[in-house]
């Protein structure tokens, strides 16, 4: 069987774990979880060298730097494609496309995810494989656990092959909608993980946005490549329209398919996210660096230097980063991108 090309996007602005992650070195480069990135995390699950080629990693040139540090004790050579501005997943995905074999199967992957199970990861892998060599579309569509009003959901239909071919993506939900999704049984969450082959994806984004595939891809020939490092056109490539895999293709495609998987996942998406993973069995405050947690619960300290004490203030995060300190309740993280800082360095 063909190996399989982990294609490792990583994007973002680093703002909804402000002050630890910031724009210039966000989440994926940061041990938040043990001594490994959320990126070295990444290239681990897709160690397997029988199973996986080298990875491919699309990458803004502000952090390559930290990509090639952290990913040099991957065995090979992986390629850096160097996008000179963020224009979201879909024309990200086309530069790792147009830069493989047209029949390599790409397993594309979020750099910023956390997954407990590695295991059911790449069994999730192969089924996708399997499916996408026969020209799906595949998403892992990830064990619903709880009524989630932060991600997408996909709902399944009849079963094909190894998996199920999608009813339909879904939006966000309210939390109403979340709880009958999550009683109903046949609603995933959507987290961002896809398999095809390389030509496919081209060709559906081709036939549902033709002009981000003509501008990626006149933006990639006129690049140039030096060794393992690709770097697009900035002229032409500014011309990109910025879009999702999901609204520019999944949505559109007549082949898009899922597999189930159960394997621990979070996105990592904010402050609270990761009081959940820090947090174990019984454990109901949490403390990393100096500090002291006293007649509070579902509380964390996260400090770099300072020793930080919180007494009687319940579900509460403090970060302290350098000369910035961020107090937050945990059911208003999502408000931490409005900090002024936030932005900066």
């Amino acid at each position: 069987m063909p190996k399989i090309v982990p294609v490792i996007l990583c994007g973002g602005n680093g703002t909804r774990l402000w002050p630890r992650s910031r724009a210039s070195k966000p989440k994926p480069f940061l041990p938040l979880l043990g001594d490994r990135t959320l990126f070295q995390s990444t290239l681990d699950r897709c160690s397997d060298h029988e199973m996986f080629d080298p990875p491919t990693i699309v990458i803004g040139e502000q952090h390559l730097e930290f990509a090639r540090a952290q990913a040099a004790d991957v065995p090979g050579d992986p390629l850096f494609i160097v996008e000179p501005m963020g224009r979201n997943t879909a024309p990200a995905i086309a530069l790792a496309a147009l830069a493989l074999d047209p029949d390599q199967i790409m397993l594309v992957c979020p750099s910023d995810h956390h997954i407990v199970d590695p295991d059911a990861f790449r069994s999730a892998a192969r089924s996708a494989a399997t499916l996408a060599r026969d020209d799906w579309m595949v998403s892992f569509g990830i064990a619903a656990t709880s009524p989630e009003t932060g991600y997408g959901y996909i709902r399944r239909g009849e079963a094909v092959g190894d998996g199920f071919r999608v009813h339909s993506f879904v939006e966000k939900p309210d939390m109403e909608r979340a709880i009958t999704f999550l009683a109903d049984g046949n609603y995933a969450w959507n987290g961002g993980i896809f398999a095809f082959k390389a030509c496919t994806y081209l060709a559906e984004l081709e036939t549902h946005r033709p002009e981000i595939f003509a501008a990626v891809s006149t933006a990639f020939e006129r690049g140039n490549r030096d060794g393992e490092t690709i770097r697009p056109e900035a002229a032409e490539f500014a011309k990109v329209e910025k879009e999702s895999v999901d609204y520019a293709v999944m949505e559109n495609t007549q082949r898009a398919a899922m597999v189930d998987v159960s394997m621990g996942w979070s996105d990592i998406g904010n402050w609270d996210a990761l009081v959940e993973q820090r947090g174990s069995g019984t454990q109901d405050n949490v403390v990393v660096g100096p500090g002291e947690i006293i007649g509070s619960s579902g509380t964390m300290i996260d400090s770099d230097g300072p020793h930080v004490t919180v007494v009687g203030a319940d579900n509460i995060v403090v970060v302290v980063d350098g000369d910035d300190v961020l107090v937050v309740s945990r059911d208003a993280v999502q408000r931490v991108g409005e900090a002024k800082r936030c932005s900066g360095t």
